[in-house]
């Protein structure tokens, strides 16, 4: 949620941050709104007063100035609840309309219109030399009996997928090599619920925009997540947070769940764009004043992770365009796909500042001093895209997947995945 000072007083920062985004907002319109709001909880304070007023004279009065009273107060009573459900109707339709206003971008943040203007950082690590043509992972998994995509359609449908065998075990390998990598860095380990309330989801941003996205359970009105980040922010929702404990740094493993509404056609099948996939999801409160460092150690980590990996990876900044509502600022981490030929994302990186507090009502208590404190999150290991990726760039001319040696203890030892396996 946006700081409704800054509406009222300096308008012109929200209308020129909406266009960057290439949204359309009738700011005019909201403020308005808002002065309405005003002036009707101004009335109804105004009411209020005068009804506890006369509530106090009239045990004190007898006969027909007593009865006068009461009769005001009828006439107070009929006032004051018309006022009532109409301050009801405004503040609906005005908390309604902010849902819907994204956070104020960082000055470091490109403005763009879309992907095509995200701006690339740098590049780490060198890309994989082959004597053959690199095949996919769809084709890797397939011929390994590794991943099976047919049977998981004829079960569940398109985008869903069976993972078998080695891949099963890589998996875990790699989350346990990831947790392991971050309890080393005093992240708290968690596994969140996966089935949360819409005020999660309305709290942390995902909705009202991204709404569409997400399964519901009608019968318990409840979402699947699609990130750690809902319960992990929601974990301390209207709750003051120590100073002192600032930064509380969460990391959560969790089934992830999205819908992929309108992303036909943008990816390459296979483990990429599914509709369920585990994550490792790393998730911190900050002190503002020390938020952007925090920041940059939070993109340290999840380039960390990948790096140690030996996978190539490049760092984007994403633009105005292509970040969520809650975003100040994102990095997205891109890794090297050999048979694609082609950079797809494997992490994102998002500091939020305060958006995400004031909606969810998580402040931090100085000595007297009281605030928002700032929301930041990333991914740690997006377990398919990673999977993906070390396949690709792991592969041999046989066709077997070679085992990074950060995973080789996690695997007891085994180097290789092969089909004479």
């Amino acid at each position: 949620m946006i700081d409704l000072e800054l509406l009222r007083n300096n308008p012109e920062i929200i209308k020129e941050e909406i266009k960057k985004r290439q949204m359309k907002i009738d700011v005019d319109k909201d403020i308005k709104l808002d002065d309405g709001r005003r002036s009707l909880i101004f009335e109804i304070d105004e009411l209020r007063a005068k009804k506890n007023e006369a509530s106090k004279k009239i045990p004190k009065l007898k006969g027909e100035e007593k009865n006068k009273l009461i009769s005001q107060m009828k006439n107070l009573n009929q006032s004051l609840q018309i006022l009532e459900e109409k301050l009801n109707k405004v503040e609906e339709k005005f908390y309604a309309s902010l849902a819907n206003y994204p956070n104020i971008s960082n000055s470091s943040t490109p403005v763009g219109k879309d992907e095509n203007d995200n701006v690339v950082e740098y590049f780490k690590g060198e890309k994989p030399e082959f004597s053959f043509e690199p095949k996919n992972h769809i084709q890797l998994g397939t011929r390994l009996d590794i991943l099976d995509e047919k049977r998981a359609a004829k079960i569940s449908g398109s985008r869903f997928v069976f993972l078998k065998r080695d891949a099963v075990l890589l998996e875990f390998a790699l989350v346990r090599y990831v947790l392991d990598l971050l309890i080393g860095k005093g992240f708290i380990l968690m596994i969140p619920p996966t089935l949360v309330k819409q005020d999660a989801m309305h709290g942390t941003g995902f909705f009202p925009a991204e709404k569409t996205q997400y399964y519901k359970t009608e019968l318990d009105d409840l979402y699947l997540i699609g990130t750690a980040e809902v319960p992990l922010c929601a974990y301390h929702g209207d709750e003051f947070l120590d100073i002192e404990d600032l930064p509380l740094k969460y990391a959560g493993f969790s089934s992830c769940f999205r819908r992929e509404a309108g992303t036909y056609g943008k990816d390459m099948g296979g483990m990429f764009r599914v509709h369920q996939f585990d994550k490792v999801e790393m998730f911190i409160f900050s002190n503002p004043r020390n938020s952007w460092d925090d920041y940059e150690y939070l993109r340290d980590t999840v380039e960390e992770v990948i790096g140690s990996l030996g996978i190539h990876y490049r760092i984007m900044n994403m633009c105005t365009g292509d970040i969520g509502n809650p975003n100040a600022k994102k990095y997205d981490l891109e890794a090297w796909l050999p048979g694609q030929q082609n950079y797809r994302e494997l992490a994102s990186c998002s500091h939020d500042t305060d958006y995400q507090s004031r909606r969810l009502n998580i402040k931090y208590k100085d000595g007297k001093k009281k605030d928002f404190v700032h929301t930041m999150n990333s991914t740690a290991c997006a377990v398919g895209r990673t999977l993906i990726a070390i396949y690709e760039n792991y592969q041999t001319k046989e066709g077997n997947i070679k085992i990074p040696e950060a995973l080789v203890p996690y695997m007891n030892g085994k180097k290789i995945i092969s089909a004479e396996d």
